[in-house]
């Protein structure tokens, strides 16, 4: 059986409580042998590293989502930095750019964005000191959320997750020297504009995602993911990309290793 990575996944949302040993022990069954549990404030962040701590497949990315950014306190770098001395945490995030639910008036929407911005240096500059990597969040702001990573790109590895932009944005991601991660939206039907860009992804610069418990590929679309999932994704792609599961396997955990060394440590 191939294994995978599944490098972005919410397992400390609430929606997991209930059934979590089932939905681990389904990853397991399914080949997924390391998980990336990625927060989305600081609460979270502490129930991340929790599991990490519970479970040693388990990992934690510590941080302050953007959609999150008007209830953030001024300044997370004291709380960043306390929180990425945890050997189990391997990344800051996710961090990064929303403008995807913000009004259309640029007097009501600048002021978000600005903030935006600001929490998504202080995860760079944090991740710049620490040596860790920052999973970034962009979603109908491509052009800024990039202009900001570029500032910090020769200091910091980034990954845009959920990547579903077109292969002309891959390659201004590719040549900051970030790379990307695909999520279940290539197995969806309208997902061919993503598929192209799997197509155009060298092996070495893509990781695998569920971004579980959203974004559910078929046949399970519609209902909550989890990291079982990660397989479904992996053979589209496997095939698109004209990879065995075996090869994929080996390029995504590899390129996974080389972002978070701490899998590889923890192996």
């Amino acid at each position: 059986m191939a294994t995978f990575y599944d490098t972005h996944v919410h397992l400390a949302d609430r929606v997991f409580e209930a059934d979590l040993e089932a939905v681990l022990e389904r990853a397991r069954s399914a080949g997924v042998t390391r998980m990336v549990v990625v927060a989305t404030d600081f609460d979270d962040s502490r129930r991340c590293i929790e599991l990490a701590e519970r479970y040693p497949e388990l990992f934690a990315v510590v941080g302050w989502h953007p959609n999150e950014a008007a209830r953030a306190p001024e300044d997370l770098r004291p709380v960043l930095r306390e929180l990425a001395q945890h050997p189990k945490v391997v990344a800051l995030g996710e961090t990064g750019m929303d403008a995807f639910r913000l009004p259309a008036d640029p007097a009501r929407r600048e002021p978000v964005l600005q903030l935006q911005e600001r929490l998504f240096r202080q995860h760079l500059e944090v991740a710049a000191e620490t040596g860790l990597g920052c999973v970034i969040h962009q979603r109908a702001i491509f052009d800024r959320t990039l202009a900001v990573y570029v500032d910090y790109a020769p200091h910091v590895r980034g990954v845009f997750h959920c990547f579903a932009e077109t292969p002309v944005h891959l390659d201004r991601v590719l040549a900051t020297g970030a790379i990307v991660s695909f999520t279940g939206l290539v197995t969806f039907r309208n997902g061919q504009a993503v598929r192209e860009t799997v197509a155009a992804t060298p092996p070495a610069s893509f990781m695998l995602e569920t971004d579980a418990p959203y974004l559910a590929p078929e046949p399970h679309r519609g209902r909550r993911c989890e990291p079982a999932h990660l397989v479904e994704t992996a053979k589209v792609i496997a095939a698109v990309k004209q990879l065995t599961l075996e090869e994929l396997s080996h390029h995504t955990c590899r390129v996974a290793e080389r972002f978070f060394p701490k899998l590889q440590a923890g192996a």
